[in-house]
């Protein structure tokens, strides 16, 4: 994919968290926890460019950014925020259950590292279908310390299975940081190693660095090699859950932000493509202007629309 269509991609991530946030922080109409990825873009946006259609998603409970990157409707996806009939998972979700089988968006779950076993199984059935798909999960750095993180990369490793493991390490559990969790000396990419995967550690605040491992990751898994796994070292800048910044809460420093804002991976690319694409600043200005103008209409709508009817409460759930 070109760098100026990653970018763009990156910029309507951003765009549609950002009024989300002030919109659920000022209207307080949203009834459900948000996890934003605002800071995080290039690794949702370098993965998802480099799978295909038919190719399938699976996330945790900091979903949004996978979710649109991956070609999720982002109407349904903000209906799905106000608890709304035509929400994506028919307003029964909230924002960290999004599905969108068209776009290849399989599913998210708040419990931790649940759909890292979900999409080693999908992957599993692709090989033993012969299917030339592939399955990837996103996980954030604290997943890798529960138990079926090792489980499942294990299985994958001995059935060769084409899944991709996106480790996005954020560098913090809640407010607990990497190294007050993990042994010194150690890394979560040596870990993977440890069962024989191909691993790679990348900047995550590179997309086009992020978007080249991503291929190779996913035509290595194509053409019947095994797993791969990708650990891209990035940053959240807002709160772990919630529109608010961490640093005014005292759970982190405020020049560590800072410093992680002058990475910011929307900046970053403009001004790599300064040099061959001297009009990309106009052309992020616009793209502001005209997501921020998406979301708020999508934000509109879900409003107007109905709640689920009590007599569908059961709809959709297994019966004895």
């Amino acid at each position: 994919m070109e760098p100026r269509q990653l970018l763009r991609n990156m910029v309507r991530i951003r765009c549609a968290e950002e009024v989300i946030a002030d919109v659920y922080r000022d209207e307080q109409e949203m009834r459900t926890p948000v996890h934003f990825s605002i800071g995080q873009e290039a690794t949702a946006v370098g993965v998802c460019a480099a799978l295909r259609r038919e190719d399938v998603v699976y996330s945790g409970h900091r979903c949004h950014a996978h979710y649109l990157a991956k070609g999720g409707d982002l109407r349904a996806m903000v209906a799905e925020f106000y608890g709304k009939e035509s929400g994506c998972a028919a307003g029964r979700g909230g924002s960290v259950h999004l599905t969108d089988q068209d776009a290849g968006f399989a599913a998210s779950s708040a419990i931790l590292g649940e759909m890292i076993s979900v999409a080693t199984g999908a992957a599993w059935a692709f090989a033993r279908e012969g299917a030339p798909r592939v399955a990837a999960t996103f996980f954030g750095d604290g997943a890798s310390e529960e138990g079926v993180f090792h489980e499942s990369l294990n299985f994958a490793a001995l059935h060769r299975l084409p899944v991709i493991f996106v480790c996005e390490n954020n560098q913090y559990a809640l407010g607990s940081p990497v190294a007050a969790r993990q042994p010194s000396g150690t890394s979560i990419t040596g870990r993977a190693r440890g069962y024989g995967i191909r691993a790679e550690q990348v900047d995550g605040n590179d997309v086009q660095a992020v978007y080249e491992a991503a291929h190779k990751a996913a035509l290595h898994c194509r053409e019947g090699n095994g797993p791969y796994f990708l650990e891209l070292d990035t940053y959240r800048w807002r709160e772990h859950v919630g529109p608010h910044w961490d640093h005014e809460l005292g759970v982190r420093p405020r020049d560590e932000v800072e410093s992680w804002i002058e990475r910011c991976p929307i900046r970053r690319t403009t001004q790599a493509l300064r040099a061959t694409d001297p009009g990309i600043e106009d052309a992020v200005a616009a793209w502001d202007r005209e997501f921020r103008a998406e979301v708020r209409e999508a934000i509109a709508l879900a409003k107007a629309s109905p709640f689920p009817r009590v007599e569908d409460l059961l709809s959709g759930t297994y019966e004895n």
